[in-house]
């Protein structure tokens, strides 16, 4: 894939944020080098900037410095007040999110990213997929594979993994078994490889306990699931600790000690990305044979009402996704 090829940016929740931060994404990078996107959404939502309606792809670069391309949908939009979400939206969000995975899968395009979506909008008209990463995955997958998604928050100087993500404290703790965590670590290792650049990655665990169990006096999970993960991980030939205590780690890390971390938990991964880095933090998914990358905030329809959603997670987001998709090509083709 080309350095020069297009990214494709979804139309995410119509009510939400998107469209304007997508507009002012566009107002901000239309003459940054390197950088061109086009919209798989509805041209009507972006009436405050020159739009350039295309057929395909491949026509974006040559509109892209004047106007904002957009590839329409097929889908009837109806009528959207910004803040105000509903149902009846969910089918051309799909569509957006539908097409824009395709048009990376034929090469058409060089990463996909994602803006907000609610999935309590998108349940009630009947989307049944846990959200948005695993619908991904399976827009992705095929006979012979069904990718693993794995999302990691990049943002404030760190890289976070997390083993479990959108559970419950009380389930997460039993989804932490030595196969999942030596699944999710061979994804992150190959993923630095690939996409990050990295010739050797370095990679470390959180602890699940306090002082990472302090030797199974507040805990034993590190003992008996994590550590011995690591150390199975370490004879396959990664470099990667055994669990560290979560309150220094991600200090370390910044240190320059680790390449990235791997969090037990949601929220122990998100809280430094999110303190640190607050609006220019992003969500990538490691495991996907598409790069996908997205603003690390949801629909934000308080602000969109107001007219003040912050554009600054999605266009680091589109840094991050161009990024990605060069050092993806580079790794696979020299």
């Amino acid at each position: 894939m080309p350095e020069s090829s297009p990214l494709c940016l979804t139309l995410g929740d119509p009510a939400g944020c998107g469209p304007s931060i997508t507009m002012e994404a566009w107002r901000r990078l239309k003459t940054e080098e390197g950088v061109v996107f086009y919209v798989r959404a509805a041209p009507e939502l972006f009436q405050a900037i020159p739009v350039a309606m295309i057929e395909r792809p491949s026509d974006a670069p040559d509109t892209f410095q004047t106007a904002l391309p957009v590839i329409p949908l097929s889908t009837p939009l109806g009528s959207v007040k910004p803040g105000y979400p509903s149902p009846d939206h969910a089918r051309a969000t799909l569509e957006s999110i539908e097409c824009g995975v395709a048009d990376i899968l034929k090469g058409h395009a060089k990463g996909l990213v994602t803006n907000p979506i609610s999935k309590a909008i998108l349940n009630k008209a009947g989307f049944r997929h846990p959200g948005h990463t695993e619908y991904l995955a399976a827009l992705s997958s095929t006979d012979d594979c069904t990718p693993t998604p794995i999302m990691m928050l990049v943002g404030g100087g760190l890289r976070v993994a997390l083993a479990t993500v959108h559970s419950s404290l009380r389930e997460a703790i039993g989804e932490i078994t030595m196969h999942r965590l030596e699944t999710v670590a061979q994804i992150v290792h190959g993923a630095m490889i690939s996409d990050f650049g990295l010739e050797a990655p370095r990679l470390a665990f959180t602890g699940l306990n306090p002082h990472a169990g302090e030797g199974g006096m507040l805990g034993t999970e590190e003992m008996e699931i994590i550590n011995p993960a690591a150390e199975s991980l370490r004879t396959s030939g990664i470099n990667i600790t055994d669990a560290r205590p979560a309150d220094t780690v991600f200090s370390e890390a910044l240190a320059g000690h680790f390449d990235a971390v791997i969090a037990m938990t949601h929220d122990q991964g998100l809280i430094p990305v999110k303190t640190l880095d607050l609006w220019g933090g992003v969500n990538t998914t490691l495991g996907l044979p598409i790069i996908r990358t997205s603003p690390d905030h949801g629909t934000a329809y308080e602000a969109t009402k107001l007219g003040g959603a912050r554009p600054d997670s999605l266009i680091a987001a589109i840094h991050l996704a161009s990024d990605l998709a060069n050092a993806r090509t580079r790794h696979q083709y020299g």
